[in-house]
């Protein structure tokens, strides 16, 4: 078996505006930016097309729907052969069936598309209505090979469960990664808004912690109102990267764009999960419950 080598892994923090092209073409900077840096795995926010608009349901919100292979794909795959690095894509599909889903694409430097997620757990809050526009995942959780070896790819809402990342995990993955769209509604940052930031990077440290492994969490930033409503969010950014033992070793601001990178050192990993072996005192035996 080939031994895997160290990496290192950038999150692009960015404001997302309404013209997709505008957000490809950002996009498209910043992860020339991050290849010039080192980064040989870069991973973009949660459908970074276009505006969150999951803030109200509104049919015409379907036109943003596209297929994969696609355009987007078809853009970042041209690009990934230039900046020899592996590129993980969120986007709104349409799939051949006619459903719709909330994706991402995984796409190697030879500009392969080496797998696609869909997401599993699809919220239903207020200004996050997702359950109108998305069918819940049907490909399973899943460490995905690439050029970098494999990585557990998940999005958002999927992010608060242990079972998820447990499974990605099991299937071989280095890192978790999540795309993500979160944020306070008005009257939430001056009131519990710093009590919900601290349990979103808690639980996620937690999946590093039970698993041994490397958990990245890559947000929006920037406040985006929800017409329909006279509302908004404020996406609170904090994009970060933490190492097998739960430790943060990087992290964005909460309010600028921003490019954060982190090493990925499968040794640690190997390390970690002999001093710390969750998995083998597992029992499997006794989690019959969970699946009922």
């Amino acid at each position: 078996m080939q031994k895997e080598e160290p990496y290192v892994i950038a999150l692009i923090q960015m404001i997302c505006q309404s013209s997709r092209e505008e957000n490809l073409q950002r996009a498209r900077q910043r992860i020339v930016e991050a290849a010039e840096q080192g980064a040989r795995l870069i991973c973009l926010p949660e459908l970074f097309c276009s505006i969150y608009f999951c803030q109200q349901e509104d049919p015409r919100f379907f036109e943003l729907a596209e297929t994969i292979p696609g355009y987007t794909t078809d853009y970042f795959s041209r690009l990934s052969k230039t900046v020899e690095s592996v590129l993980m894509i969120p986007l709104f599909e349409r799939s051949t069936s006619g459903d719709y889903y909330n994706s991402l694409v995984v796409i190697n430097p030879d500009g392969s598309i080496a797998g696609r997620y869909r997401k599993m757990h699809i919220p239903n809050d207020p200004q996050f209505q997702e359950k109108y526009y998305f069918t819940p995942g049907d490909l399973g959780f899943q460490a995905i090979q690439t050029a970098v070896g494999k990585i557990g790819s998940m999005i958002c809402w999927d992010q608060w469960y242990p079972e998820a990342a447990r499974l990605c995990a099991l299937d071989g993955a280095g890192v978790l990664i999540y795309p993500t769209a979160i944020g306070w509604l008005p009257g939430e940052k001056e009131g519990e808004g710093a009590m919900y930031l601290d349990s979103w990077k808690t639980i996620q440290r937690g999946h590093s912690i039970a698993n041994g492994i490397y958990t990245a969490s890559v947000n929006r930033v920037g406040i985006e109102p929800n017409q329909a409503r006279d509302a908004e969010i404020e996406f609170w950014g904090h994009s970060f990267i933490v190492d097998p033992r739960g430790h943060i070793i990087a992290e964005a601001s909460g309010e600028d764009e921003e490019i954060i990178y982190g090493k990925i050192e499968p040794q640690l990993t190997s390390e970690t999960r002999q001093t710390w072996p969750f998995f083998r005192d597992r029992r499997i035996d006794a989690y019959d419950k969970l699946v009922e």
